[in-house]
Parts: structure tokens; sequence; C-alpha cells
């Protein structure tokens, strides 16, 4: 069988996620993008319930990571406004 190569970019994330998803399920990265992008144009358009279930498999995919993200915000925050809350004390502004 004679290939060609395809290269298309992504974000870091998704990269993640694709090199995640395809080592979760044993896969090459390369197998996991042939058997999408077949299923895809074997399929064709898809209907509203197919575009659901691929909605929420990028969902499933893409929310560890929101979390991950958020709970870093959080805690970033929480950082900062002890640490003002310190400066304060320290200069006597805060009892």
């Amino acid at each position: 069988m004679q290939t060609e190569r395809v290269t298309f970019l992504t974000t870091p994330d998704h990269k993640a996620a694709l090199d995640a998803f395809a080592a979760t399920n044993r896969m090459s990265v390369g197998h996991v993008v042939r058997e999408a992008t077949t299923r895809y144009v074997a399929e064709g358009e898809l209907g509203e319930e197919e575009r659901f279930k691929l909605l929420i498999q990028e969902l499933d995919h893409a929310l560890p990571a929101m979390h991950e993200a958020l709970d870093r915000a959080i805690a970033g925050q929480q950082r900062l406004r002890a640490d003002i809350d310190q400066r304060l004390r320290e200069a006597g502004l805060l009892a």
C-alpha cells in the first residue's frame, strides 16, 4: 500500500488529548486519525444524534483539563489573596 503524509495543526491541549486517547486505546495517533477521518468521509454528513455523540466525546476528553486549569486558577487566586492580606497586615492596614 502506498502512503502519503498528511500534516495538520492543532492546539497543545488537543494534541495531548489525542495522544492520551491513542495510548489508552493502545493505538498510534496516526491510526486514530486514520480511523476518525475514514469514518467521517465514509459517513458523510452526520445526523444530529451523531453530532451530539461526537460533542459528548469531545467534552469527555476536554473536561478534565478544564477542571485542572480552573483548580490551578483558583489556587493561584487564593495564594494571591493570602499574599495581599499578609502585605496589608505587615503595613498595619489590616487587623
